[in-house]
């Protein structure tokens, strides 16, 4: 992954961060932008599987830098896997600060979604999507 080319992948999502996202320290919670991350890869994972999809793992998180009020938060996915039921998205999340010109990464991680029927029960995931190379 190279940071200084800018975001890879599918937008999944884009939302601004609020004054009402901060923990004690006045910096956005990292809960927050994790579950922000895990929107979007659902919003992925769903229109890869063409089924609803649900969150079974997370892995591999990498917070690199601080999200602060009024950062416009980007969030970018790739299919990483496809198994039998699941799949798995390496997701990035890229803020763009007011003022700047470019955005920077500041968290990245691997998300593993299980394809689900209408009863909530694993299916065969009918993805036509290929993975990318790792």
């Amino acid at each position: 992954m190279n940071t200084d080319t800018g975001p890879n992948g599918d937008l999944c999502i884009r939302t601004l961060a609020m004054p009402a996202d901060t923990n004690a320290n006045g910096d956005i919670f990292g809960g927050w932008l994790l579950s922000q991350m895990d929107v979007g890869g659902g919003v992925f994972a769903s229109k890869v599987a063409k089924s609803r999809t649900v969150t079974v793992a997370i892995e591999a998180m990498n917070f690199r830098k601080a999200v602060y009020v009024g950062d416009l938060v980007s969030v970018y996915a790739n299919l990483v896997r496809v198994g039998r039921t699941s799949l798995t998205v390496h997701l990035e999340a890229w803020a763009l600060r007011r003022g700047e010109e470019h955005p920077f990464l500041v968290t990245d991680g691997n998300f593993t979604y299980v394809s689900i029927d209408e009863h909530g029960r694993p299916q065969e995931v009918r993805s036509t999507v290929a993975p990318i190379a790792t």
